[in-house]
């Protein structure tokens, strides 16, 4: 009645283990309380026997089990209180009735009965009270005075209310305090749960920032550094093959030049491998994360000319005519009128012809391009599409990493586009991507 469950966990005890007795504590104070009763009731026993001729023993006996009921106050605090009211007209068991009243106004016990026990209990003492104050008025010496008729019902009834109601009320407020920390600590305990979850979702949260960061960190890096690199690689090669002046010198220094080229992708290709999958590598830790965004920010705006404003459309045509210096054969055409477009669509555009102009010359070496762009009412598509590769070319032998088509995906489905890549039946390739300019 007066432990929880949860107290009982708290202090290691088990129900089983001090039967209805949630602490050690409990079990001491009510076998205490049961021994004290005990032998109060059996002294009233005994004088109870004299009074009224019977065996001494046998109101002992009575008084001993009445009063060691006591010790099932929190288990059964009615039958206690009720104990007590029947001892009554013995004139035995004040503690019993006290601590009894105090225990039932403290249990769950709903207040009807409570109140009903306590309205028999007040009646049972007033009525000893009152005989036994009547004998003791009655009995008095004469010179003692006529006290009035006031004098016994008003002293009988503050005797019964002086034992009754205090532990009553003081019961009732132990009782409301009891189930108000139960309910703080019930509130507490949700709070904390939910407070628990609001951490788990923040860092849930904050993970994805971090994935989304080093997501677009990689794909920076890739669509500014990739591009150049590989014209670079493409560059070198042609000059290997078609040298003459100083040939073992010029043949050294294009490999030279190559073999920088293909680590600086194989470097890149594992960083952006790094960034992609979020592991903590001991390598990468030593590189802060806002560094990288700056140098990749900082080669976006190098690539744009220094303005800082990004590529756009208009810079496609320069574009494609570097990979024409590079030997590739492109065939740039535009339908529509071109016309501003907010900086996010300009430079995925931008981004997507570039990506698709690299994979072209990593993997489809001689191969023919056709560039298409074209300005609608509400939308700028393009399209990038080669030719079967020329097997009889020599390639670059560029690495790749096989982050150009997620990156171009990502690009324009950020922006709500359609992406759309795969092999041709002529043996080649096409990349097509239609962004929204509403």
């Amino acid at each position: 009645m007066t432990t929880t469950g949860a107290h009982q966990e708290a202090t290691g005890t088990t129900p089983r283990s001090w039967l209805w007795w949630g602490r050690r504590r409990s079990v001491a104070l009510d076998v205490g309380l049961g021994l004290v009763s005990a032998l109060e009731c059996a002294l009233e026993g005994w004088r109870f026997a004299e009074r009224t001729a019977t065996p001494v023993a046998l109101g002992v006996l009575f008084g001993m089990i009445a009063g060691a009921s006591l010790v099932l106050r929190r288990r059964w605090p009615i039958a206690v209180v009720l104990v007590g009211i029947a001892i009554t007209p013995a004139e035995m068991g004040y503690l019993l009735t006290i601590v009894g009243l105090y225990s039932l106004a403290a249990s769950e016990v709903p207040r009807r009965i409570t109140a009903t026990l306590t309205g028999m209990s007040l009646v049972g003492m007033f009525i000893i009270a009152f005989v036994q104050m009547e004998q003791d008025v009655r009995e008095a010496p004469e010179d003692f005075g006529d006290p009035g008729a006031w004098f016994v019902p008003a002293m009988s009834a503050f005797v019964a209310v002086g034992l009754a109601l205090p532990p009553v009320l003081f019961g009732l407020y132990i009782g409301a305090r009891r189930r108000l920390m139960e309910s703080l600590r019930e509130r507490a305990d949700s709070l904390e749960a939910e407070l628990s979850l609001l951490a788990d979702r923040a860092e849930e949260r904050a993970e994805w920032a971090r994935t989304e960061e080093r997501t677009r960190i990689a794909r920076e890096m890739h669509d500014v550094v990739a591009h150049r690199v590989s014209l670079m690689v493409v560059h070198a090669a042609a000059l290997q093959a078609v040298a003459l002046k100083d040939p073992p010198k010029a043949v050294k220094n294009a490999a030279l030049v190559g073999d920088m080229g293909r680590q600086a992708l194989t470097e890149l290709r594992e960083m952006l491998g790094v960034l992609r999958s979020g592991d903590d590598r001991p390598s990468v830790a030593a590189v802060p994360l806002a560094a990288v965004g700056a140098a990749a920010a900082a080669a976006a705006a190098a690539a744009a000319g220094g303005d800082g404003d990004g590529p756009s459309i208009a810079d496609v045509e320069a574009l494609v005519g570097q990979s024409r210096q590079a030997g590739m054969v492109v065939e740039y055409a535009v339908q529509g009128e071109a016309r501003d477009y907010p900086p996010e669509v300009e430079q995925t555009a931008y981004r997507v012809i570039q990506e698709a102009l690299t994979n072209v010359h990593k993997h489809a070496a001689g191969a023919k391009v056709l560039v298409r762009l074209a300005h609608r009412g509400t939308e700028v598509a393009m399209q990038v599409e080669n030719g079967a590769p020329d097997a009889s070319g020599d390639g670059a032998d560029l690495p790749s990493g096989g982050n150009g088509l997620v990156g171009m995906r990502e690009r324009v489905h950020a922006l709500g586009g359609v992406f759309v890549s795969g092999p041709t039946d002529a043996g080649g390739f096409r990349v097509s991507a239609v962004l929204p300019v509403g």
